[in-house]
């Protein structure tokens, strides 16, 4: 399947920016399931200072707001090749050895109500396991637009009982870890038509003996598929976040996001 992506992020503020400084992800690999056609991101009122790949391999743009910039625009696009490998990603490569990703982190830390969901998993083998994790997640979080934000953390969705997708893989990666298996976090995107994939889209992948690194996107209900584009993975979100960094000044902030995935 061949899937053309726009991503577009816009910020404005009341006054002048004195510094802002912004790590941007936004940038897929070629890798198993994907090849990446053609990329570029387009960037106004910042320049571009830098761009590395992190600990995790993740492509990482850095820039700099242009001094007394009052509007902020980034556009990511691009087109991208898949293919259907039934949610199989496979060996584990890079820097990061692979039992970094049974550490807890914050958003991931287990508590009382994700104790008491691992503790319906019974079924034999651990793909058979996370399978009905993944089944078990879905069905106890509901998936509702704006019941959280990006502090909230996996205990907490799964108190209230609903989140988005970013809930849905930070409440399977932590319990996939109490079970004592590698997991992490990947965002990108999915071609979709409804609701769900109104944004940017997140899943979790776990490490299974044999097999790799396996996906699981739980507010779907299925392992990814070729309408899923991966740009980057890590402990929880806070590794993968699409625009971040740190900002001097106290001017209000506002935010607009459009994301746009479609098939060619």
């Amino acid at each position: 399947m061949r899937l053309k992506i726009s991503h577009m992020t816009e910020y404005s503020y009341d006054e002048p920016v004195e510094f802002a400084l912004q790590r941007l992800r936004l940038t897929p690999k070629d890798g198993p399931g994907q090849k990446v056609i053609s990329w570029m991101t387009t960037v106004s009122g910042v320049q571009n200072e830098a761009q590395y790949e992190d600990h995790f391999g993740n492509i990482v743009e850095l820039v700099s707001v242009i001094d007394g910039a009052e509007r902020i625009s980034i556009m990511a696009m691009g087109e991208v090749e898949t293919e259907e490998l039934n949610g199989v990603f496979g060996a584990h490569i890079g820097h990061v050895p692979l039992w970094l990703f049974k550490r807890e982190t914050a958003l991931t830390k287990p508590g009382k109500f994700m104790r008491e969901l691992g503790k319906q998993i019974d079924a034999d083998g651990d793909l058979a396991r996370m399978h009905q994790l993944m089944e078990l997640v879905h069905t106890t979080l509901e998936y509702r637009k704006n019941a959280t934000d990006s502090k909230t953390t996996a205990e907490q969705a799964l108190e209230q009982g609903a989140g988005v997708c970013q809930d849905h893989a930070h409440v399977f990666i932590g319990i996939a870890r109490m079970l004592g298996l590698p997991a992490r976090y990947v965002a990108g995107y999915m071609f979709d038509t409804s609701d769900m994939a109104a944004a940017s889209h997140a899943w979790a992948e776990a490490h299974l003996p044999g097999l790799g690194w396996v996906g699981f996107d739980p507010a779907n209900k299925i392992c990814p598929d070729q309408r899923y584009v991966r740009v980057a993975h890590g402990l929880d979100a806070e590794d993968t976040a699409p625009v971040s960094g740190m900002r001097l000044g106290n001017s209000p902030e506002m935010i607009s996001v459009t994301v746009s995935v479609e098939q060619q």
